[in-house]
């Protein structure tokens, strides 16, 4: 049923409750950006009381349309909403204590700190990108369980600097490529930003640029609030994502600075403030919120709630009721984990006779072992599926207008790619992993950096893991990066040794729910180095003792990857010369380092001396081995030459292992 248009009379008090309660919350936090809530007000009231799906008494229900302020500098447009909508934890002392310790409205929006945040943002372009996930993720999950269970849309708010961040770009295209018609973006097209006019540094035709990439776009006046409803409308009924440019005034009321840079980022000030009042005809005092404004918003609530009740009846009239509970349950299902736990003793079975193979080869068997029995596992690459071997056999991939296989090309889109992992994690139903080479990390970095922040169990997928990948130099051989994945809060690094080691860091991936996990692999072949039958998951504790001293150790030798083979070697070379060495394959410092002080002391003995060996820096592993311990790494960047040559030009050999060692025992 058509809704009429929109009165203004009744959705102007509505749009300004949000634009007096966004400067009366940065005045009193005395910092904040008062001018975008201003300026979005009545676009933001238009959308959520006459379009979006939202239920303020069940905020997490699967079917909710979805809301990303990637603009998430004006976060108080967004907190005033969710108060003024009625979700009962966002309270009116929440909004007076914005950006104070311990308040659940943050300088930005932050994902789980607040009900109805959606996502986290603030960095620019980031929530774009991720919105591009979640509008994957419903069409993904819409293919499996159709209409009746997932039918939302993703609205984006989007700011100038959402849209000059490159990785918009990324974003942007996937999502015209896709033809993601759930996805709305409105656009705050206000010419401003802190630096001043937006022409001082951007003249693109931005709508230009998002119909090259496929989209549909609109232009209203952001302030019409009948234009900007009749263009939402038709983007809902379009067969494209739809990108809305919103002609708006930044500050909007403000009496002198409204259209100026001054609003941006700094409270008006009470002088100010008492203008915009004025101007807006809102005769409240600061943070008083009349009953008839209340009224209003709380009427789209009512709509939500009876949306959200009408789809658990069919949800619970369904015969996919189960599978669908299980798939958005966030668990992995006991069938992945049980089909990995054969292939993994299954692997150890095959070592015997198989003397060596890539750890990304290994990764690829290990994915073909579970992931016929993981639904919603998505898998993809950054246009290096081969490399990665990130594609198992039968994995069918998602193309533009059939979502029902399992596996993503992103195309060289590293930034992209894994905040849109991030968007189909948020989204609830999808477990995406992805590959590049580890180098290209960089490029995934601020997205990976958001997966620890906000918990989701990413799996990202980084082969070519050091100088060992050989000729294409240092452009591409990682030094640098283990250290930098590994020093990221919330992040598991898994670099295992051989393909047992791989299948178990796979399981732990799988198991992980609160956080991303990385899989670092490599190019080159590496030694089977196992010995045990596989039965127990050894690379769960991050590390363990692979070779016992005969007798009393006199050493501990640690290594990790491709080079665990160079410590075992060692270890023979030292026994000849009468010296008992232990050796502790360490797939993962982190993990290790979590462990309960007596088993790390029975696995690395603080009695004994230390060496260990990685084809990377130093940076990171004192934690383990102390400032006195030896190392045989990089210091410096990689050059292009076979691998075998190179980890003898860079001393990186069970040779060099055993000196270090003799300088410690």
């Amino acid at each position: 049923m058509t809704q009429p248009v929109p009165d203004p009379a009744w959705i102007k008090p509505l749009a300004n409750a949000v634009r007096a309660l966004s400067m009366d919350a940065v005045e009193a936090a005395t910092s904040g950006h008062p001018g975008m809530p201003m300026g979005m007000a009545d676009a933001a009231a238009v959308l959520w009381t006459r379009h979006m799906k939202f239920d303020p008494g069940d905020v997490s229900w699967p079917d909710r349309d979805r809301f990303v302020l990637s603009a998430g500098h004006g976060s108080m447009l967004l907190y005033s909403i969710l108060h003024l909508v009625g979700v009962k934890a966002l309270t009116m002392e929440e909004l007076k204590n914005f950006r104070q310790l311990g308040s659940m409205t943050a300088g930005h929006p932050e994902f789980g700190r607040a009900p109805g945040i959606e996502t986290t943002t603030g960095p620019l372009g980031q929530g774009l990108a991720t919105a591009v996930g979640m509008a994957m993720g419903e069409r993904m999950m819409n293919a499996h369980y159709g209409d009746e269970l997932v039918d939302h849309y993703t609205y984006v708010i989007a700011s100038d600097g959402d849209l000059q961040e490159g990785v918009s770009q990324e974003a942007i295209s996937l999502a015209g490529h896709f033809r993601l018609n759930k996805l709305i973006v409105l656009w705050d097209d206000n010419s401003v930003q802190i630096d001043g006019d937006r022409d001082l540094s951007d003249t693109v035709d931005h709508r230009a640029r998002f119909e090259s990439a496929g989209w549909v776009t609109m232009e209203v006046d952001g302030h019409d609030v009948v234009a900007v409803d009749a263009a939402l409308v038709k983007a809902r009924k379009a067969d494209r994502p739809v990108m809305i440019a919103c002609k708006t005034i930044i500050g909007f009321g403000a009496p002198t600075k409204a259209g100026a840079a001054s609003s941006h980022g700094a409270p008006l000030g009470a002088e100010e403030i008492a203008g915009a009042r004025k101007a807006l005809g809102w005769r409240y005092a600061p943070f008083e919120i009349p009953a008839a404004v209340y009224e209003g918003w709380r009427e789209s609530a009512t709509r939500g709630a009876a949306a959200r009740a009408e789809w658990q009846a069919r949800l619970d009239a369904s015969d996919k009721a189960n599978a669908f509970k299980a798939q958005i349950s966030g668990q992995p299902p006991e069938a992945a984990l049980k089909a990995l736990k054969t292939h993994i003793q299954a692997t150890r079975a095959d070592t015997l006779t198989l003397t060596q193979e890539a750890t990304r080869v290994s990764s690829g068997k290990a994915i073909a072992a579970f992931w016929r029995n993981y639904p919603g596992i998505i898998g993809g690459s950054a246009d290096l599926t081969d490399s990665n071997n990130t594609r198992a056999p039968g994995q069918r991939v998602i193309a533009p207008g059939s979502f029902s296989g399992a596996y993503v090309h992103y195309g060289v889109r590293e930034f992209g790619m894994a905040a849109a992992m991030n968007g189909m994690a948020l989204h609830g139903g999808i477990r995406p992993y992805a590959g590049t080479f580890l180098v290209f990390s960089d490029y995934c970095r601020s997205a990976i950096r958001l997966s620890a922040l906000m918990n989701q169990p990413v799996i990202y997928v980084f082969t070519h893991d050091s100088i060992g990948l050989g000729e294409d130099g240092p452009t591409h051989q990682p030094v640098e990066h283990l250290t930098a994945l590994r020093v990221m809060p919330n992040v598991t690094v898994f670099r295992p040794a051989d393909a047992v080691e791989t299948a178990e860091a796979w399981k732990c991936a799988l198991e992980r729910t609160d956080g991303p996990t990385v899989l670092v692999l490599s190019r080159q072949k590496t030694s089977h180095v196992r010995q045990d039958d596989g039965r127990v998951n050894l690379s769960a504790r991050g590390a363990y003792v692979i070779r016992e001293a005969e007798g009393d150790a006199q050493i501990t030798l640690i290594g990790t990857g491709s080079e665990l083979k160079l410590a075992v070697a060692a270890q023979e070379q030292l026994k000849v010369k009468g010296i008992a060495a232990r050796v502790v394959s360490a797939p993962s410092l982190e993990t290790f380092l979590k462990q309960g002080v007596d088993y790390r002391d029975a696995v690395v003995d603080p009695r004994c001396p230390v060496v260990a060996v990685e084809a990377a820096l130093r940076w990171g592993w004192d934690g383990l081995i102390g400032s006195e311990g030896g190392f045989v790494g990089m210091e410096s960047f990689g050059v292009s030459a076979p691998a075998s040559d190179l980890y003898t030009h860079f001393g990186i050999t069970a040779e060099a292992v055993v000196t270090e060692a003799l300088k410690r025992v």
